[in-house]
């Protein structure tokens, strides 16, 4: 039952949702379509984007500091990397399991750092939280490419051995296996995805660690000169030790160009803008998820041709309008679905990682289009950044974040934590299992599962800020822990979220 589990992800993957700009019409049509009005609720937007940076406490792994708040886990996975003979200790757990999986935790990082490099001064005291989220996977990141010269580490722990399990992180009994790329068996996906990682966290830290923030841009470059040199998907190499869980389903391609343009944008060195234009990366898509990163790379480019006003960008301006034309309700060539409820609905397993990610895009886009004074047309469509303006502050374009936060159907927050009413069974083993400090004796492999997997009381620790997998396309949610497609969180569903929060926090006062 268990190895089946990250299916999920398969499926999510293939489909891995976009984000689009025009916030403004894109939810004034949300807003008519499906409420016939404006919200007219008031989350508290600072609370939800606190609560959604602690999460990640909640999924490290490694020895913990003093100052964890998330006080139910503790150090986990001291001896990761002792099978290679290597230090691997640190990062996080992809979900709700033990195994630590690069390739999504690589595009956590990367949407971390784009959230804080873009509404950092939106963040207030959260900034500092944020950098120390990214950290916590910069650091185990920088140890996975450097320990061995040719190779990078790119996973620690059996998934399939792992998923046969109820356990907390701080009984794994199970093989801690450790993977990784080199020339011979190449993986231009992660190794690209790493790239854009580091390189983006290199710009979080420059000013706060100027040191920290060189080593990593160092990194970055030979990360990427290693997936540029040795072409190749990580699945092809790896077989299943990432799939069916993370198989590179979308190819690598988009990856080399996610990695070359956040390259681009640390160092304006424009070997990788002459990289990009020889990749012919030119796919349509309406997807953005960890497996695709076509939309999020065409929209940073954008940035570019928008703000910049560089017109060699122009070419990934219409690729990204093209993309949002097919996400906006309204638009002639949409291929986006809504539920009844106006939950934009891409698939039935782990929805909100679309969404979070599409909404990223939505207000990154927008702000491009404010600054530039930016139009465009889906066809028959009209849309202006003054549009966006307007509904901003009739809380339309934040439809998509109030839904997670509680404007639904069933009036529940899908952060945990969050609100009076919300997941309380989520499909994840710490949180379902009684923290150490109150039964310090281990559960072992099946230990947790007759007690604490199968009961239907809600889980004793709470996972503050996870937001899950989501409601069904009624618009409705079973608040089961067997049903991990709705109820499990993961780390880049949060990682999506964090900028529109920030963003709104920052916008206007709770």
């Amino acid at each position: 039952m268990f190895r089946v589990k990250k299916e999920r992800k398969k499926m999510a993957l293939t489909r891995g949702l976009a984000s689009s700009l025009c916030l403004s019409v894109f939810l004034f049509s949300f807003t008519f379509l499906f409420w016939g009005t404006s919200v007219e609720g008031n989350p508290n937007y600072r609370d939800a984007l606190a609560k959604s940076i602690l999460f990640f406490q909640g999924q490290r792994s490694g020895r913990l500091p003093g100052g964890q708040e998330m006080s139910w886990r503790f150090t986990s996975g001291l001896s990761d990397g002792s099978f290679a003979n290597v230090d691997l200790s640190g990062g996080y757990y992809d979900a709700g399991d033990n195994v630590k999986f690069n390739f999504p935790m690589a595009f956590t990082t990367t949407m971390l750092s784009w959230a804080t490099l873009e509404y950092g001064r939106k963040m207030g005291p959260e900034v500092g939280n944020a950098r120390a989220a990214i950290r916590w996977a910069t650091d185990y990141l920088l140890k996975c490419a450097t320990a061995t010269p040719g190779r990078l580490y790119v996973g620690v722990g059996d998934p399939n051995t792992d998923h046969k399990c109820w356990e907390r992180p701080e009984d794994m009994d199970t093989g801690r296996s450790v993977y990784w790329v080199s020339s011979s068996s190449p993986g231009s996906d992660v190794a690209g995805e790493t790239a854009a990682a580091l390189a983006a966290a290199s710009m979080v830290f420059r000013k706060a660690d100027p040191k920290y923030a060189r080593l990593l841009l160092s990194t970055a470059k030979n990360v990427m000169q290693f997936a540029m040199q040795y072409r190749g998907a990580y699945s092809d190499s790896l077989g299943s030790a990432v799939c069916p869980f993370y198989c590179s389903y979308s190819g690598y391609k988009d990856e080399l160009l996610w990695g070359a343009t956040w390259l681009l944008r640390a160092t304006h060195d424009v070997s990788y803008f002459n990289f990009i234009q020889s990749l012919g990366a030119n796919d349509a898509t309406d997807l953005f998820s960890w497996d695709n990163k076509y939309a999020g790379a065409r929209v940073l480019l954008s940035r570019n041709a928008l703000v910049e006003n560089d017109k060699a960008f122009e070419r990934f301006r219409q690729q990204a309008e093209d993309f949002i034309c097919h996400i906006l309700p309204n638009s002639p060539s949409s291929s986006t679905q809504y539920t009844q409820g106006g939950l934009m609905y891409k698939l039935g397993a782990s929805n909100l990682q679309y969404v979070t990610s599409i909404t990223f895009l939505l207000t990154t886009y927008g702000k491009y289009m404010s600054a530039s004074r930016h139009t465009f047309n889906c066809e028959s469509l009209y849309v202006t950044a003054n549009t966006l303006k307007a509904l901003a502050k009739k809380q339309a374009s934040r439809s998509l974040v109030d839904y997670i936060l509680g404007e639904n159907p069933l009036k529940m927050s899908y952060m945990v934590g969050y609100g009076a009413y919300y997941p309380k069974r989520i499909h994840h083993r710490g949180s379902s299992i009684p923290s150490v400090a109150i039964h310090p004796q281990s559960f072992g492999c099946d230990g947790g599962f007759q007690p604490f997997f199968y009961t239907a009381n809600p889980n004793p620790n709470v996972l503050t800020g996870a937001v899950v997998g989501g409601p069904n396309q009624n618009d409705g949610y079973p608040d089961d822990r067997k049903d991990y497609s709705h109820s499990e969180p993961a780390t880049y569903i949060n990682a999506a979220i964090v900028g529109p929060l920030a963003y709104f926090a920052g916008s206007h006062t709770n």
